[in-house]
């Protein structure tokens, strides 16, 4: 399923900073009007401010499904429709396994898994109704690739958030609708801010792929969207690891176990 950008409507959330930020710069360069939402209503403002005209701002917290209704309900208003979702909020809680207490666990879940469930009951209707759309969640390489023990519910939710696509796009593609995983590896974005730590202090793992700026993965998703591309991927090199992972995972794993020292 493929979406023509130029005249299409999109809404974002975390769109204030970072990957969020540079989807919508690229959605925008394509003739994408947009509804910038953060749950900083200050840095929303900022960057719908930097598209001009084709954009509004909203603030979204993702945990609140009124507020998503309330992002929904402001693009209709302004612009009369909504063809592409982008679900690209993200929180981390790192630290050994054993330290990081439930209360994390539920705040992460709540965040990363809860937040791309509500939009979906907000959004699907709409594109469903039409017949048409967009939806882009944003996972990681943590959500594919066994790397991220030391930020264990964040790579849990990530997972979650990979076979929740994967389903979506097998029930949306029959009706007209893509649907799109972006699983950035290393990007420099500001995403420290949403880091807890647990336990002793330490900078959380990392494949050893290339770090980006958000800029190019902007245009990445919107090249995705454009050709109805399921998988996005920020460094290619993740498909190598996906396809040494699945011939053998025991190997696999004991590479990986190796490589820590």
């Amino acid at each position: 399923m493929t979406v023509r950008l130029d005249g299409a409507v999109a809404v974002i959330t975390g769109a204030g900073s970072g990957i969020g930020r540079a989807a919508a710069h690229s959605l925008a360069r394509r003739g994408t009007r947009v509804v910038v939402t953060d749950v900083d209503a200050g840095r929303a403002a900022a960057v719908a401010g930097e598209l001009g005209d084709a954009a509004v701002a909203a603030r979204c917290d993702v945990t609140a499904a009124a507020d998503l209704e309330a992002a929904r309900d402001l693009a209709l208003a302004r612009f009369g429709r909504v063809d592409v979702v982008m679900n690209n909020v993200g929180i981390l809680a790192v630290g050994a396994v054993e330290d990081i207490p439930l209360e994390a666990w539920q705040r992460v879940i709540d965040v990363n898994l809860l937040g791309v469930v509500r939009s979906n009951l907000v959004f699907l209707p709409l594109l469903l109704a039409q017949g048409s759309g967009h939806v882009v969640n944003t996972a990681s390489t943590a959500g594919l690739l066994p790397y991220g023990f030391d930020r264990l519910p964040y790579t849990a939710t990530k997972h979650a958030v990979v076979g929740l696509s994967e389903s979506l796009a097998l029930y949306l593609r029959p009706r007209g609708i893509g649907v799109t995983c972006l699983c950035p590896a290393g990007v420099a974005t500001n995403i420290i801010e949403n880091v807890t730590f647990f336990g002793e202090p330490k900078p959380p793992r990392g494949p050893r792929f290339p770090v980006l700026d958000a800029d190019p993965v902007g245009e990445i998703v919107a090249d995705a969207i454009e050709t109805g591309r399921f998988l996005a991927l920020t460094a290619p090199e993740t498909a190598d690891d996906l396809r040494e992972r699945a011939a053998d995972i025991e190997a696999y794993l004991d590479r990986i176990v190796g490589e820590q020292g």
